[in-house]
């Protein structure tokens, strides 16, 4: 039961899975942080000179009641770069290298070539027209 744990442990797909989560979290902390640095200032500066960004406090003087369009947009955005960037760097090039891959296995192994079938059947008419026949013309029989 042990041994079982341990060769799950030690298997390559597990480092990989740690290794891509490792890195999911350092590029979503990345993203967040781009996000909020930038387009989120941005996003607030539509809500006008009056308004805290792009929120809405329905009632006054109450910090907790305050919906906040700005940070719900911000998020958002940084599923949709994490996503891209996580589909066309990591998806697209590892479906085109699992087609390489599959269509270089789905390849039957050729027959002989038509030269040794050729030769093949030469070999099978010799065989067979030479017992038929007897021996070749100019051929003594007897030597």
């Amino acid at each position: 039961m042990l041994q079982g744990f341990k060769d799950f442990l030690l298997r390559g797909n597990i480092v990989d899975l740690a290794v891509a989560v490792v890195i999911g979290t350092a590029f979503t902390a990345l993203v967040s942080t781009f996000t909020a640095a930038i387009i989120e200032p941005i996003i607030n500066a539509f809500g006008g000179a009056n308004v805290d960004g792009l929120s809405y406090q329905l009632i006054e003087k109450n910090d907790a009641t305050v919906i906040d369009f700005a940070a719900v947009i911000n998020a958002i955005i940084t599923f949709l770069i994490t996503a891209a960037v996580v589909y066309f760097i990591f998806v697209v090039p590892s479906k085109k290298l699992m087609e390489r891959l599959a269509t270089g296995q789905e390849e039957e192994p050729e027959g002989p070539s038509e030269d040794i079938l050729l030769l093949r059947e030469i070999r099978d008419a010799l065989g067979g027209s030479a017992t038929q026949r007897g021996p070749a013309p100019g051929v003594d029989p007897t030597a």
